[in-house]
């Protein structure tokens, strides 16, 4: 499942596709960033899942573009669903990864693109449209796109949970058994930072961030993560140290070497 395409390049056009996808999501959902008037809705029967007119118009502007272009491949949306293809291609679409943070005008929201071949995530797009950094992966390799620049992604060099910098987007959302794993990694680590969704595996990527754990995603929220980690060098499993699957529990880490240290804690509430 976590194998990139080693034979994609920049030139590949599928490339070059999901970089319009990324521009056409930032110009959709740019404008509503920090407006007041931007409608919220709840989109849960109990609690609070909230959905704004960006996370729409962002998902909408992207699935125009593969309906007109791309039509042949399938499709999967956080807030539209899914539509099959014949091409063995599926595009993930995360409009508004971070929807909180995006109501309460945090730049840490980012829009989520990820290609799947036949079951593998093949090119990843974290895109940061306030800050302009876009987090590319593909062919396995990754760089980040900001202010007209390109710059290489690696991980940090870390090899000891005790010296690294973790991150979990809410550890409320944790079961009892996994929210227990987790404070022991948060225990043991140097640093602990919350609430950064998936910007904090796109930092991860560019090498400040040592460490992601996290539980209950779903594959719009996994697909693009991928390519983007192990381009950078990285490593992404499930909470068992296996491949990591397009959804659920998932740990990404600089390296092998940190990640199986904090396995020891997180395959103890593993599902």
């Amino acid at each position: 499942m976590s194998d990139t395409s080693p034979g994609l390049s920049e030139n590949d056009p599928r490339l070059a596709f999901a970089l319009r996808l990324a521009d056409a999501a930032r110009a959709a959902a740019l404008p509503h960033f920090r407006i007041a008037a931007t409608r919220t809705d709840n989109k849960a029967s109990s609690g609070y899942d909230p959905v704004t007119e960006a996370d729409r118009a962002a998902e909408k502007a992207m699935r125009a573009l593969l309906s007109a272009e791309r039509p042949e491949d399938g499709v999967e949306g956080e807030e539209y669903g899914a539509i099959e293809g014949t091409s063995g291609l599926v595009w993930y679409l995360d409009p508004i990864d971070g929807t909180r943070a995006f109501i309460a005008g945090l730049p840490v929201w980012t829009t989520l693109i990820g290609l799947v071949e036949t079951g593998r995530p093949v090119i990843g797009v974290i895109d940061q449209p306030w800050l302009d950094e876009r987090y590319v992966g593909a062919g396995g390799r990754a760089w980040m796109d900001c202010r007209g620049a390109r710059t290489p992604l690696k991980v940090r060099g870390c090899e000891h949970l005790t010296d690294a910098i973790l991150s979990t987007t809410d550890p409320f959302i944790l079961t009892p058994a996994e929210r227990g794993a987790f404070e022991h990694l948060r225990q043991t680590a140097r640093l602990t930072r919350f609430g950064l969704d998936a910007y904090g595996y796109a930092r991860l990527a560019a090498g400040t961030i040592d460490m992601v754990t996290e539980t209950g995603l779903k594959a719009h929220d996994v697909a693009a993560l991928i390519p983007v980690i192990e381009g950078a060098g990285g490593v992404v499993t499930d909470w068992r140290g296996e491949p990591a699957k397009l959804g659920g529990q998932i740990a990404a880490a600089a390296n092998r070497t940190i990640l199986d240290q904090a396995l020891v804690s997180l395959k103890r509430s593993a599902t």
